[in-house]
């Protein structure tokens, strides 16, 4: 998926400038990494906004068009108003084509509901992670890795090792690591169930009670 915006080149900066910058509708940015020196930009509000509300646009590599030129790049960062709908501020960082970069791709879930885990032992998958951190070329990046959950049995779990990466997508792990993807869990269990019921404890004393007043009925 190609995503692209528009950037215009920012002269102002400060807190001042970034105000009023945002008074006329415009989000205030920097473009940086590479050969090239760190540019401030600014963007259209709606034009980001919307794409915001993408999830490829988090993971994808992006192209703006700045200074009569397209380039790629990655978002980096997001900064957004505390309450209101509002971007304040976004980082891009720049993309070589030929140098292997680090992003982290979000995890897409299927087949949970055919797995044999929950189908035939009415367990409930809990996802362990929603994201995976990944290194390939720009060009193999992918919007999403698909994690199929169809053979998952109750009590057993999937980790990195087992998910089908696409060509020339390796997974960022440390050395030894295999983490965890998913796991099935089976609600509730018999062990409450099976636990007896005991007496009420109420029902001794009761009795004694009604020993000592027979005891004084008999001395009358």
């Amino acid at each position: 998926m190609q995503l692209e915006f528009n950037a215009n080149k920012r002269d102002g900066q400060g807190t001042g400038a970034s105000r009023r910058l945002r008074r006329t509708g415009r989000v205030p940015g920097i473009l940086y990494g590479g050969t090239a020196k760190p540019q401030q930009i600014d963007i259209d509000h709606n034009e980001l906004f919307q794409l915001l509300r993408k999830e490829a646009f988090y993971s994808s590599v992006l192209n703006v068009n700045f200074d009569g030129k397209k380039e790629m790049c990655l978002l980096r960062d997001v900064q957004r108003h505390p309450y209101r709908p509002v971007i304040l501020h976004v980082d891009f960082q720049r993309v070589d084509a030929t140098h292997k970069l680090h992003q982290k791709v979000p995890l897409h879930f299927v087949n949970a509901d055919v797995s044999p885990g929950v189908k035939l032992s009415g367990g409930m998958v809990q996802h362990v992670m929603s994201d995976l951190d990944v290194r390939c070329l720009a060009k193999d990046l992918p919007t999403f890795i698909e994690v199929d959950l169809k053979d998952m049995v109750a009590g057993h779990s999937m980790h990195v090792s087992h998910l089908k990466l696409p060509a020339g997508v390796e997974a960022v792990l440390h050395k030894g690591e295999d983490p965890v993807v998913a796991t099935v869990i089976v609600r509730g269990g018999k062990a409450e169930e099976e636990v007896p019921v005991e007496a009420a404890p109420v029902v001794a004393p009761v009795e004694k009670k009604a020993e000592k007043k027979s005891e004084k009925t008999d001395k009358r």
